[in-house]
């Protein structure tokens, strides 16, 4: 394979990065001068900037004027990861959390707070150009301006888009495999009343999103939260017993990046918990959300990759990555499609024509993976800079999660911190995030709280987390 001058310089910044981590290289020291990191690793000196440039971005080194570089962090400065959560004795039935959502998010379209409790990227760094011409050119392509009905099962053009992207999860899937949604919560909503009635009972990861929490709620199912390990996900012998023990219809778990803790199941667990719900003749929804924004060299798999009774529902959509206001979603269903198509049919006999042909078009002409590309760099950066920024301005025992993807952090504090006060006090100097007690049923994580890594690192980012980490400290 031909060396870019772009693969060069990642190469030689992720043999550093290497050396940093494995304490060869130590903290406080100093780097080769560009010049002589050029001659040694045999590359230019614009290769050799870039690849000092992209370790400055990721926070390990610093430039010091008239100095050079220095190494400013290693794995040592890094805090102790959450643990698991304890089991629970039994399914809740009751969500209690509505109230405190609301609260949170009363706040979500006022631009002078500093919003670290949105899991979701600002308009700044989504393709908003790109999509407006996609727009255009939908409009100028399409019928009578693209005011039509589309096809029940969705536009034909996304749905070949999206069964190319199935490439990278690990199947290949055809555009007949795909139906459409307003957003991935209109798939998880199709999908769960598909596999559910009232009353039943549910699977969801402990933390679980609130939003899923929600859903559960306005669909009248009871949630068995299932111990979650903050680097591989669910605890599957847990599932395994619980299933038949609580009777559960389905499972619905976030598999890459969940949120808000930010693990990623390896492979060979996927596979498990697949044969898992094929064992029990259970559906699993998987959320596969996040799945585009990993930060190393392929994307995980997903659950359904492995899926050959299509007991598993798959959603996503482009509200992370690309425009959450395009509302434009999709579910892979299995044998439960005939199921979600009446329901879509009653609910909503077609998805939003225009902005659906135009993400068919954006996705069409190449320009998804170019955006994603520089979207993860990006992500990567900003986790280490806010993870780095919470080790320094947080009292040393907070336990932070260190995702490999995602743009979520979840950060454990001590016992007499109860987060959702903390909430309260940071509101007054317009800093918001999400308490851990919105990510479950049973009263838990009152010491929690999780932080979106979305905004571009900034003096206000930093002196948003400061301000947060004093006032952390002022609660004895």
């Amino acid at each position: 394979m031909i060396k870019t001058a772009d693969h060069l310089y990642l190469q030689v910044a992720d043999k550093i990065e290497q050396m940093i981590e494995k304490d060869v290289m130590k903290m406080g020291e100093k780097l080769p001068s560009v010049r002589m990191l050029s001659k040694q690793q045999g590359i230019s000196l614009t290769t050799a900037f870039q690849a000092y440039y992209h370790l400055e971005g990721k926070g390990l080194i610093e430039s010091r004027p008239k100095s050079g570089y220095y190494i400013c962090r290693n794995s040592r400065r890094m805090a102790p990861m959450p643990g698991t959560c304890a089991p629970v004795r039994k399914p809740a039935s009751d969500v209690t959390v509505s109230d405190m959502v609301m609260e949170v998010f009363s706040h979500i379209t006022n631009d002078n707070i500093l919003k670290f409790s949105v899991a979701a990227l600002p308009v700044s760094v989504l393709p908003a150009a790109k999509m407006a011409k996609a727009v255009i050119h939908t409009m100028r392509d399409q019928g009578p301006g693209g005011i039509g009905y589309e096809p029940l099962q969705g536009n034909e053009l996304l749905r070949n888009q999206i069964a190319r992207l199935s490439l990278g999860w690990g199947e290949v899937y055809t555009a007949d495999d795909v139906v459409t949604t307003h957003g991935c919560m209109d798939a998880l909503t199709l999908c769960l009343t598909a596999t559910t009635q009232p009353g039943d009972t549910i699977a969801l990861e402990s933390p679980s999103y609130y939003g899923a929490l929600q859903l559960a709620e306005g669909l009248g199912l009871k949630v068995l939260e299932v111990p979650t390990n903050p680097i591989t996900g669910v605890d599957l012998d847990y599932l395994d017993k619980a299933i038949p023990r609580h009777k559960i219809k389905a499972c619905l778990f976030v598999t890459n990046f969940n949120n808000p803790l930010g693990c990623c199941m390896p492979d060979k667990h996927k596979q498990e918990l697949v044969k898992i719900v094929e064992k029990y003749d259970i559906a699993l929804i998987e959320d596969d959300i996040y799945g585009d924004l990993y930060f190393g060299k392929q994307r995980p798999l997903t659950c359904k990759a492995f899926d050959t009774q299509g007991n598993v529902l798959l959603c996503n959509s482009l509200s992370k990555s690309v425009a959450p206001g395009y509302r434009v979603g999709w579910t892979m269903p299995g044998k439960y499609k005939e199921k979600v198509l009446r329901l879509k049919h009653h609910h909503a006999i077609s998805c939003t024509s225009l902005t659906h042909a135009a993400a068919g078009h954006f996705l069409e002409i190449g320009r998804y993976d170019f955006h994603l590309r520089n979207l993860r760099k990006m992500l990567h950066t900003q986790s280490l800079r806010y993870a780095q920024a919470i080790c320094e301005y947080f009292p040393e025992s907070a336990r932070v999660t260190r995702p490999q993807g995602g743009c979520v952090l979840w950060v454990e504090l001590e016992d007499h911190v109860n987060t959702f006060e903390l909430f309260q006090q940071t509101l007054k100097h317009k800093i918001a995030f999400c308490p851990g007690r919105l990510f479950s049923l049973q009263n838990r994580y009152n010491n929690c709280l999780r932080i979106s890594y979305g905004n571009p690192w900034s003096k206000q980012v930093e002196d948003g987390l400061k301000t947060i980490g004093k006032l952390i400290h002022k609660m004895r």
